[in-house]
């Protein structure tokens, strides 16, 4: 499975692949009581990325991703992304680290491997900023949450007041036809015309 989703990733264009050490069920890398596989089953996955991407002679990074900090420790997670890095992974991912050093020494430890930094908002890892990350020793950084926590304050909010008082205030830039022109619709009603057809003729 690893092997033909590395191949399709690559056919698509993927730049980059996550592959960790959780069991297939996972659950978030910020939660606790995560289920780690054996290294064996991790190093196997890794093996089965690269092998693919030499098959198929594509271009995509492989990156190596542990979630085993919490339950099995520093040293075996920074272990095992050593290991996945001597198999041909690209860039090492230690997920869910608590303190300012995990995040240095884990840069420190695996030099000159690129290390990702996973920045989720109000997560385990502490709040650090791309200028701290590069500080630290990060060359990667992702900030998969960063518009997840402001809709759903905004969402909240705006459902509260709609509760309470029967009505809610529409926020500036809002409107319907501004939303659907920035999901596609200017490039929809082009691509109409240039098909020859008239479902826009007169306009929305």
């Amino acid at each position: 499975m690893v092997g033909r989703t590395t191949e399709q990733y690559i056919q698509a264009g993927v730049a980059a692949l996550h592959l960790e050490d959780q069991v297939v069920t996972k659950r978030c890398g910020h939660l606790l009581n995560k289920e780690i596989v054996d290294e064996n089953t991790f190093l196997s996955r890794i093996r089965a990325a690269v092998n693919a991407r030499a098959q198929s002679h594509g271009d995509i990074v492989i990156i190596a991703r542990s979630d085993a900090l919490q339950s099995l420790g520093f040293e075996v997670a920074v272990s095992r992304l050593k290991a996945a890095v001597a198999v041909g992974a690209d860039v090492a991912f230690l997920e869910g680290f608590s303190t300012i050093e995990e995040g240095r020494r884990v840069c420190r430890e695996l030099a000159p491997t690129p290390v990702l930094l996973n920045m989720v908002p109000g997560g385990v890892t502490p709040q650090i900023s791309v200028r701290e990350a590069e500080e630290l020793g990060f060359k990667l950084i992702i900030f998969p949450g960063f518009a997840l926590t402001p809709i759903y304050s905004a969402v909240l909010a705006a459902a509260k007041e709609l509760r309470s008082t029967g009505d809610y205030k529409v926020l500036e830039g809002g409107n319907p036809k501004e939303i659907f022109n920035l999901c596609g619709l200017r490039e929809a009603m082009a691509f109409d015309l240039g098909a020859g057809g008239n479902l826009y003729s007169k306009g929305v």
